[in-house]
């Protein structure tokens, strides 16, 4: 025996909807490589982006807290000098996607506090 919609069902439905799309988007958005090992590799990137993803110089930007899948989009596009910049298509070039993953983890995985001025 089927019982029959109600009027909570439909609310019910959407918001079942919308928590399983944000778990999703939550989930895919963690990196799938090993900070451990991204903290590491990281040390090549620490002059300019810092070993907290906090830039040390003013053309670099902060990279600290960005999702993993921004930042390996954005890697892979310097490997590739689909994005131009000559220091990060250097430095980027030799990169394996593991190691890609890796620096992403690294990365993605430091939390950023911020504080709003008064």
């Amino acid at each position: 025996m089927r019982s029959k919609p109600n009027k909570h069902t439909g609310p019910y439905l959407a918001s079942l909807l919308v928590l399983l799309t944000l778990n999703g988007v939550v989930s895919t958005s963690q990196a799938a490589g090993d900070a451990k090992a991204g903290r590491k590799k990281a040390q090549m990137c620490s002059a300019c982006h810092g070993i907290d993803g906090i830039a040390k110089i003013p053309i670099a930007p902060n990279i600290a807290g960005s999702p993993a899948m921004y930042l390996e989009k954005q890697l892979k596009a310097f490997r590739s000098e689909e994005r131009k910049e000559e220091n990060m298509n250097v430095v980027a070039k030799p990169l394996s996607d593991a190691d890609i993953a890796d620096l992403a983890a690294w990365y993605s995985g430091i939390a950023v506090e911020v504080t709003l001025p008064n």
